[in-house]
């Protein structure tokens, strides 16, 4: 789950923590920096590891909420011999949990955050640790202004840790039988800096032009896959909520649409309506345009009679999908999200070139066959 997934969460859970992966060592289920969310009522949203840590963590919810004070957690997973963890063990690395309560200024930033994702804003997040970590400061800007100060914009906010003895709560577990120990000086030892910052992207959107029944898998699987997904179809009886829940919607011809779409560097497009002369119009109204990726749903015979005579398109995908022996909507759902997935971990322009050499398509379509 996304942090921009997060952000929205938190706006409507009110008593939940922010857990936050903020040092990594050796082997883990997810990087650093990694965050999820846990409430009160015991629901987590997103994860930090394969369910290794979240039963303990949730353990702590409580007290964190109640005491509206931050809590370092330390999970060592990294001696072969210590089978304290029993059959949950599934990382064997060190991991360093922040929890903080979501209230106050947490979460303040964390709707701000999320109101700048939607503008398709990517964000920097900057933790300043206080008095031996028991105050923190929060600070948001723009990531990519972070050289326009012009432009910049910055929300700094302070948080107090609140506990009588102004002391933070410092955890070491390394089963499910050890005690807490109460040690300012343990964060030192973990070599968790007093100034931790993170970046985050908004949602790519994914653009489906098309509204048929074999779009409704694929939208399904943007979501899960982190997309932004939109579709767009001149078809009203077809592009309805009830058929696609929680998916932005766009009704209009191609010349009608275009401009309400917007579209950005940063988009994925697929045209799935099946409908010859209305992707050919969106694909002269793509041009010179500027995006991610551009999959076309059909056939190669199908493909070159719709590119023909136009200008070279750029990041096209077709026939779309990874070849994976898909037959029906669903499977052809999953080789779409799985070359989705390929082309967004493709941090830069040369990664994803060396990636595609690497790819193979699919021979058409509406089945895709290996070999």
């Amino acid at each position: 789950m996304e942090m921009h997934d997060l952000c929205a969460i938190a706006a409507r859970e009110p008593h939940c923590v922010l857990a936050t992966a903020v040092k990594v060592e050796g082997h883990a289920y997810r990087k650093q920096g990694v965050s999820m969310l846990l409430t009160e009522e015991g629901i987590l949203y997103g994860s930090i590891s394969p369910g290794c840590l979240e039963s303990d963590l949730q353990d702590r919810v409580v007290r964190v909420l109640d005491s509206q004070q931050l809590e370092f957690v330390e999970y060592d997973m990294r001696p072969e011999d210590d089978l304290s963890w029993g059959e949950t063990i599934g990382c064997g690395g060190l991991i360093i949990v922040l929890i903080e309560p979501v209230c106050g200024e947490l979460r303040s930033i964390l709707s701000h955050m999320h109101t700048y994702f939607q503008s398709g804003s990517a964000v920097e997040l900057t933790r300043s640790f206080y008095n031996h970590y028991s105050r923190i400061r929060y600070e948001i800007k723009l990531a990519e202004d972070a050289e326009d100060a012009e432009r910049q914009t910055v929300l700094r906010h302070s948080l107090v840790a609140i506990h009588p003895s102004g002391s933070a709560i410092v955890a070491s577990v390394s089963g499910e039988n050890t005690p807490p120990r109460e040690s300012l000086s343990e964060v030192n030892c973990w070599g968790i800096p007093q100034q931790i910052s993170a970046q985050y992207a908004p949602k790519p959107r994914l653009i489906i032009v098309g509204a048929g029944n074999d779009v409704i898998p694929v939208a399904r699987l943007g979501k899960s896959a982190g997309f932004r997904v939109v579709v767009a179809d001149w078809r009203e009886t077809l592009c309805t909520a009830e058929r696609f829940p929680d998916v932005e919607l766009v009704c209009g011809f191609p010349h009608e649409i275009m401009p309400v779409l917007d579209i950005q560097s940063g988009d994925y497009i697929l045209l799935m309506s099946h409908q010859f002369p209305r992707e050919r119009e969106f694909l002269e109204l793509l041009e010179g345009r500027s995006y991610a990726y551009l999959g076309l749903m059909g056939s190669r015979t199908r493909t070159a009679r719709l590119l023909n005579d136009l200008p070279p398109l750029k990041h096209l995908h077709s026939p779309v999908g990874l070849t994976i022996g898909a037959d029906g909507p669903e499977e052809i759902a999953i080789s779409i999200a799985a070359e989705l997935i390929v082309c967004k971990r493709a941090a830069t322009a040369a990664e994803r070139r060396d990636v595609q050499r690497g790819i193979r398509h699919a021979t058409d379509g509406h089945r895709a066959s290996g070999g």
